[in-house]
């Protein structure tokens, strides 16, 4: 198992592809394309989108969470499984 980087610029729809871009949280059509989201309350999804449009437009977000913006890469929940079948031996490439 290894984790996977997420690139600042990464234009995939996933929700950590926005990492850097919470703002896109706001856009009804984004999450439509996350499945994530049909998973939670909708009060709750309506209470979090309005912190987090709060947070935005006062600077809190920022002061948080601004060092996401400057970053290259984030490392969050994404892992790569890779498994061999039973009697191949793995060999180390090193890195």
């Amino acid at each position: 198992m290894s984790p996977v980087p997420v690139p600042a610029d990464c234009v995939d729809g996933f929700t950590e592809a926005f990492h850097n871009r919470p703002e896109r949280f706001l856009d009804p059509s984004m999450r439509g394309c996350q499945s994530a989201w049909g998973f939670v309350d909708p009060v709750a999804v309506d209470r979090g989108l309005a912190r987090l449009r709060s947070d935005l437009e006062s600077g809190a977000w920022e002061d948080r969470y601004g060092e996401l913006r400057r970053q290259p890469t984030f490392v969050g929940a994404l892992r790569l499984i890779t498994a061999l079948p039973a009697g191949i031996a793995r060999v180390d490439l090193g890195g």
